[in-house]
């Protein structure tokens, strides 16, 4: 999956730090778009003795002795040998080192630039020093990174596995997912989305595995589980384009290996399932 990067590390802790020479800074433009160049199977992001000065420039994070900076800004810059890339354009071309860096960073500019302005009193908000937040110095206000709960629901019967498409979007085979709704519970939010994209009522659910999926600023949490009673599918149209029950010969998986949700759909096809 994205996040299995060993024997790398990756280090997301807060560090009030100044970009050098060699350290790398990611810059996004107005469409969500990467600024990158391709190495092989590396993807090589701009440096700071190379990039444009800028004081809304915070540092993200860090994998192995690499540092990693955001540019807080939708303009676009022109370097020598770097474009703009959509990040699904990304899946499967690159280590996946460099793809979870590219995610993450791109679930806190979308969260950076979503949050200029205080609101509670509509002061212009700034970095904070000791932690990542963006503070009011106006009235004190404090905001955090927002993280989406999500779950990834393998739902089984007998020797069948209930696969999905979805409506819009990725285009290859899925399982039903859902975000967590205010009040209820990720187990609760499991039943509920299978109920309400498929019609299947639901028994033994089960936690398997949890992933960061910073393109969609999401948390995804992997639940398996068995059709309680009827199993006949009522297709939500609206989110779906395909359900059906398939055997473990028939599911064809992702075409690659970075998601929960393939590696959920490879465990049952291969007997592996909790």
């Amino acid at each position: 999956m994205i996040q299995d990067i060993e024997p790398s590390k990756f280090d997301i802790a807060f560090k009030n730090l100044k970009p050098q020479g060699a350290d790398s800074i990611i810059f996004f433009n107005q469409k969500g778009e990467i600024l990158v160049k391709a190495a092989g199977d590396s993807l090589l992001f701009p440096t700071a003795k190379d990039s444009p000065k800028s004081k809304q420039i915070i540092y993200l994070f860090s994998a192995d002795e690499k540092r990693f900076f955001l540019a807080v800004t939708q303009d676009e810059i022109s370097l020598e040998g770097f474009s703009y890339q959509e990040l699904r354009e990304l899946r499967g071309t690159c280590r996946n080192v460099d793809l979870l860096a590219a995610f993450t960073a791109y679930h806190l500019w979308r969260w950076y630039t979503d949050n200029r302005f205080c609101g509670k009193c509509a002061e212009k908000l700034s970095f904070s020093e000791t932690e990542r937040a963006l503070v009011c110095k106006k009235c004190g206000n404090t905001i955090y990174p927002r993280i989406n709960p999500a779950v990834i629901v393998a739902v089984t019967k007998g020797d069948s596995l209930l696969v999905t498409r979805y409506r819009n979007g990725y285009n290859h085979n899925a399982l039903v997912a859902g975000f967590t709704e205010i009040g209820e519970t990720l187990e609760q939010t499991v039943a509920r989305e299978v109920m309400e994209e498929t019609g299947i009522k639901v028994k033994n659910i089960r936690y398997y595995k949890s992933q960061p999926w910073g393109i969609a600023q999401d948390i995804l949490v992997g639940y398996f589980c068995e059709a309680d009673g009827d199993d006949k599918i009522r297709l939500d149209e609206n989110e779906l384009k395909f359900a059906q029950w398939l055997k473990r010969d028939e599911i064809e998986l992702q075409p690659d290996s970075i998601s929960l949700t393939n590696e959920m759909m490879k465990m049952f096809k291969e007997r592996k399932n909790p």
